[in-house]
This record gives structure tokens, C-alpha cells and sequence, in this order.
């Protein structure tokens, strides 16, 4: 036998910045990037066809349907299978995105670089892009993340308020530029893919995603698909533009008890009426990915309702985009979560499931999807629409031409005109409830204010959940403006603000005591409140202190939702929710001392009682106060 020894090819010189070609990238960026794709070359089976710079896959200028024709045509079944898995940073080691032709990382809520800066995202993304860059084909990955209030897993980012306080606003060109901004801080440390919007009707306000919800009516969520077009541009690929998710079809505010990942047994018409028309919207809108909801349509996991991915979204609706599945969602097809079963796999894709979010056991994933297409079971073809749905985006995105980290918007993070867009969000989505004998709107720079309540000066309990962790935490998290620094602009030198967080120390000396009360930190099933949304204890002996000193009382509810206030509220002479206003808590001030007259209007109807859940305009119950109701002054 003869040995013939190939030399190979040079290593590809670097590729151009994404979204601004020629961008020169630091030093030892280069050289790792050099020094991988040399490795590569050098170990490569060369039986494989290589790589060719020539390709029409290449080609820029070639329609994007002939480049995805033409990739899909050079990929093994295991490249495909790659582009298809979604594994989670922290569970990846050094090589795996080369080895396995992984095509997607995301971050999961609090899972950031030891670095939690723009750069250090940046070379974190860079990092993993050039293993992608390595690969036999080159194909970039995509990195996923849940930017849903501003890019809320970076330290200083600016964050905005939830969407229930967006929806108070009323507001769509407000969240389109939200959108923007949003989209410029993603882009900033390199990311390309934002896990938002949630567009859930919330029915039920026990729901712990609640707050993630514009509100309880599909007007209001399908007119704030606006932000859709602010995240992605009027077109993929444009100057900081990332791709979005519609989220979590269908049905996920609708469940029984208001469960979460529970079961929505209602009719398909109500579907269709209630939680369907946002997600037609955001496909009008052009959004370019879909995540499948945890729950389940009448006994039915949406992961594995054939009718609804396939026939429903991708049919009638006529989505062209990718369908992504949720955290290790697959693995709750059949109601066991131990492992992910060849009928549970097979049952997710083949319903139309084109990405499959597998976090850590994505190896696993792998080899249950090879071993179901080689069976027979998943055919081919899937697994072809699969991946021209996923290549499509990636192709529209510029990631082929532009696939690392643009450097140059470090200082977007967190900008003063994205805070300043924050603080006006904030001031917009303020809904006065009662104002009793006038007592709002306060006077700036004059009196004596007594400010109370644990949620008067922190910064992580008016961020709420999905800030910087998963579930969000109490304190000093982040940088930004508290509520309490908020009324202290807005009265001092020339007033005196005094702060006792459990009311101790108040006056007939004050003019007015402001207390700020209401939830703190919470995401997903950990905010699930089955017996109703109350005030704790901490905060009632809070209100009866301030109570005792015979001075007005107004009340600043920071909550993910309404709660259950009707026992106090003949107690105190104001009241505002102000919902999770995220860091910019001077917009509440603004509102309170008259700098800005409310305008928010309820995006969800107020329970009286707990009993009353769930309760929605046009039902026969009567709340506290209405959908759509709000003051003004």
C-alpha cells in the first residue's frame, strides 16, 4: 500500500466582523482562530470533500434558497443532526461545537462568562464561533438568549420594564424602539438570537409568568409585536438586527388554576380567539423563530401536537421560520422526565419541532435522532426542513459573511439614551388606581415625604425575575436608579425625603408617606400563587406602622401582577401600580411628583378576591377595578 501524503490547504484567513465587515479583531483573537483552523486542516479526513471557498453555499450574491439548496446537498446526516441541537454553555467543553457540528448554544438565565461584561461576552461568543468555523463546512452556530426585559443577563444593561407594565402603556411604537435598543445591546456583545417576545394571553394573574404577558386580551399582545420588527430590523441582517422569538405557542396563559407547564382545557375556538392572534401577528411581522410552550392543549403536550406546529403554524399561519422547543421540554411528551425516548424524540420532530433545546444532555439527544432517522422513524425530509428552515435564518442574518463578534458598541450597554427610553417606558406604564381627595400628584422640590416599604430601594425587586439569574434576586444586582433615589431627585435640596423600610419613624410632621410594597423576585413555576397574589406579612405591618401616624398614605404596588389589595385599599389615600419598572425607578417618581400625569391603562382586569381568579373583561364578574381602567391627573 502507497502512502500519499496531501498537504493541506492555508488556513482561511479571519472572518470580517458581523454587521461591519473589515473590523480588525483583537490579536489573540486571531491567532486562536488561525491555530484552531489550522488544527483542523491538519486532522481532517480528507476523503470528506473539504472545504471550498468556492462553493455557491459561499456565494453572497446567490439568492439565499440556492445557498441552503446547495449546503444541504454537502451535509452528512450528523451535521445535520448538529444543526438541529441546542446545547447550554456551561455544558459544552473545549472542541464539542467541532466535534458534534453543534448549531446552537444558548445561555440560560444567569449563565454568563466569568467576564459579565460586553467584552467578556464577546470573547466568549468568539470563542465558541471559531470551534463552529472549524468544522468541515464552516457553519456558524447561533447563540440564543432570554434578553425579554433588555439584555438582562449582563451586568449594566438597561433594563425595562416587564411586558405587563408595557401593556399598560398602550404603547407599540414605544416597544418597537424598545426593540431597538434591546437589539443594540444583544448585538453589542456579539450575540445573534433573543428568546422574546413572550407573547402569552395571561387569563389567570396566579400565573407565575404573569408579568411576562402584555396583558389578558390579544389586542394588546398583538399590537406589541412591534417589537418584533425592533429586534430584527425591517429585514434580517441589518445593522443591529437579531433574530426573535415568538413565545410560548399556544395556550401557556390559559392553563387550569394557572398552573404553569400545566394544561389549557379550553376549546380550540377559544384558542383561536384568545391566544392564537398574536402569534399570527408576529408571523406577519416576519418573526423568525417560534418556541414551543411547556403546556399542553387538552391532555396534549404542545412539544409533540402535530396539529398545531405543523398544520396550524407552519401551514395555516404559513411560518417559514424555525420552531425551537423549550428547556429539556421534549423529555415531557410522555410524562416522564428520565431520559429522552426514541418515541419522544421522534414525536417532537416529526410534529414539527426544527431546533431542540437539549441544555445538557445534548449527546444523548444526538444519538436517540441518529439512531430514529436511520430506523426509519423520522424521515429524511424532515430532517432536510429542519435544516433549511434553521440554514435559511442564519443565511439572512449575514452569519456566513459576518460571524464574529462586532466590537465596536461595548458603550451601547446600558447607554444613557437607552436608560432615558427605559425611564420613559417606566413613567408611561404607571396606572393610578385611586387618588383620593387629590393627594397625587406630589410637590417637587417642596414638603416633607416619609418613604417606606422593602421595595423602595432595590434595584433587583423592581427588576423582578430574569435579572441577571433565572429567577431574579433582592438587592443591589445591578446598576440603576431605585425608586427611593427616584423621589429624592425629585425633592431634594428643596424638600426633605426621610426612609425607614419598615415605617418606623413617621409623623404628623410629614406631609405624605409613600409606601412601596408588593412581590419580590420570581420566575416561571416558583411564582405560581395557587391560593391568589397577596401582600405578606412584611409589608401589612409596614402599611399598619404608616397607618398609625395619621398622615396621607399612598400606596407604589411593584408587583409581576395585580394583588389582592381591596382590604386596604379604604386605608390608604393613593394607589399605583408601578409593576416590575426594571432599573430606571426615577420614571415612577416622575409620575408621583407631576413631572408626568399617568396615562397607563390596566392590561389585565383586578381581582377583588382571590376567589374571584380567574376573571376577565367580558366574563359576569366584577373586579376591583376593570381592564382598561387608569386616572389621570
Amino acid at each position: 500500500m502507497t502512502t500519499t501524503v496531501i498537504a493541506p490547504p492555508a488556513a482561511p484567513p479571519p472572518p470580517p466582523s458581523r454587521r461591519r465587515r473589515g473590523r480588525l479583531l483583537a490579536a489573540g483573537l486571531v491567532l486562536l482562530l488561525a491555530a484552531s483552523a489550522a488544527v483542523y486542516w491538519l486532522t481532517r479526513d480528507t476523503d470528506d470533500g473539504g472545504y471550498d471557498p468556492d462553493a455557491p453555499y459561499l456565494d453572497a450574491s446567490r439568492p439565499v434558497a440556492e445557498r441552503v439548496d446547495d449546503l444541504l446537498g454537502r451535509m452528512t446526516l450528523d451535521e445535520k443532526i448538529g444543526q438541529m441541537t441546542q446545547a447550554e454553555r456551561r455544558e459544552v467543553t473545549t472542541g464539542d461545537v467541532t466535534t458534534y457540528a453543534l448549531g446552537s448554544l444558548l445561555s440560560g438565565g444567569g449563565s454568563v462568562p466569568a467576564d459579565n461584561t460586553p467584552q467578556g461576552w464577546a470573547d466568549m461568543y468568539d470563542g465558541f464561533q471559531t470551534e463552529a468555523l472549524a468544522t468541515r463546512l464552516r457553519i456558524p452556530m447561533i447563540y440564543g438568549v432570554d434578553a425579554v426585559h433588555g439584555h438582562n443577563n449582563v451586568s449594566g444593561a438597561t433594563i425595562f420594564p416587564h411586558n405587563i407594565g408595557l401593556g399598560a402603556t398602550r404603547d407599540p411604537q414605544l416597544v418597537r424602539k424598545i426593540g431597538e435598543a434591546v437589539a443594540t445591546e444583544v448585538v453589542a456583545t456579539g450575540l445573534d438570537w433573543d428568546f422574546a417576545p413572550c407573547l402569552c394571553v395571561a387569563r389567570d394573574t396566579r400565573w407565575g409568568r404573569t408579568y411576562e404577558s402584555f396583558g389578558e386580551d390579544p389586542e394588546i399582545a398583538s399590537s406589541m409585536t412591534t417589537i418584533v420588527t425592533g429586534l430584527q430590523g425591517e429585514q434580517l441582517g441589518g445593522p443591529n438586527s437579531v433574530l426573535a422569538t415568538a413565545k410560548h405557542y399556544v395556550g401557556d396563559g390559559g392553563t387550569l388554576g394557572g398552573k404553569d407547564q400545566g394544561d389549557a382545557q379550553i376549546s380550540e375556538e377559544e384558542l383561536r380567539k384568545v391566544h392564537l392572534p398574536p402569534f399570527q401577528a408576529a408571523v406577519k411581522a416576519g418573526v423568525g423563530s417560534v418556541m414551543v410552550s411547556f403546556s399542553s392543549f387538552n391532555g396534549e403536550k404542545l412539544h409533540g401536537h402535530r396539529y398545531l406546529l405543523t398544520d396550524v403554524l407552519k401551514g395555516e399561519l404559513g411560518f417559514t421560520g424555525f420552531v425551537v422547543s423549550d428547556w429539556n421540554a421534549i423529555d415531557q411528551i410522555d410524562g416522564v422526565r428520565d431520559a429522552f425516548t426514541p418515541a419522544e424524540v421522534s414525536t417532537a420532530i416529526n410534529a414539527g419541532i426544527d431546533m431542540v433545546m437539549v441544555p445538557e444532555r445534548w449527546r444523548e439527544f444526538i444519538g436517540v435522532l441518529r439512531d430514529e432517522v436511520n430506523a426509519g422513524t423520522v424521515p429524511m425530509s424532515r430532517i432536510d426542513d429542519a435544516n433549511r428552515r434553521i440554514l435559511t435564518k442564519k443565511f439572512e442574518l449575514g452569519m456566513f459573511e459576518r460571524p464574529l463578534a462586532d466590537r465596536s458598541q461595548f458603550d451601547q450597554v446600558g447607554s444613557a439614551a437607552h436608560r432615558e427610553l427605559a425611564r420613559q417606558a417606566v413613567r408611561r406604564s404607571q396606572v393610578l388606581l385611586k387618588n383620593a381627595g387629590g393627594v397625587l400628584p406630589l410637590k417637587p422640590k417642596t414638603g416633607k415625604v416619609f418613604v417606606a416599604g422593602r421595595n423602595a430601594d432595590d434595584i433587583g425587586n423592581q427588576s423582578g425575575g430574569w435579572t441577571l439569574t433565572w429567577q431574579g434576586k433582592s438587592g443591589p444586582i445591578t446598576e440603576g436608579t431605585t425608586i427611593l433615589q427616584g423621589i429624592k431627585e425629585a425633592v431634594e435640596p428643596g424638600g426633605t425625603v426621610t426612609y425607614s423600610a419598615d415605617g418606623s419613624g413617621l409623623n404628623r410632621g410629614y406631609d405624605v408617606a409613600i409606601a412601596v410594597l408588593g412581590e419580590t423576585p420570581y420566575a416561571e413555576y416558583e411564582g405560581d400563587r395557587p391560593d391568589g397574589v397577596k401582600l405578606d406579612k412584611v409589608d401589612l405591618d409596614t402599611l399598619a406602622t404608616l397607618r398609625k401616624a395619621g398622615v396621607p398614605v399612598v400606596v407604589v404596588l411593584v408587583s409581576g401582577r395585580p394583588v389582592d389589595i381591596s382590604a386596604q385599599l379604604p386605608q390608604v389615600q393613593g394607589l399605583v401600580a408601578a409593576w416590575l419598572p426594571g432599573t430606571e425607578g426615577a420614571g415612577v417618581a416622575d409620575v408621583l411628583f407631576g413631572a408626568y400625569a399617568p396615562t397607563g391603562k390596566l392590561p389585565m382586569s383586578w381581582p377583588a378576591t382571590a376567589a374571584q381568579e380567574p376573571i376577565n373583561t367580558g366574563d359576569e364578574k366584577t373586579p376591583l377595578f376593570a381592564y382598561g381602567y387608569g386616572l389621570t391627573y
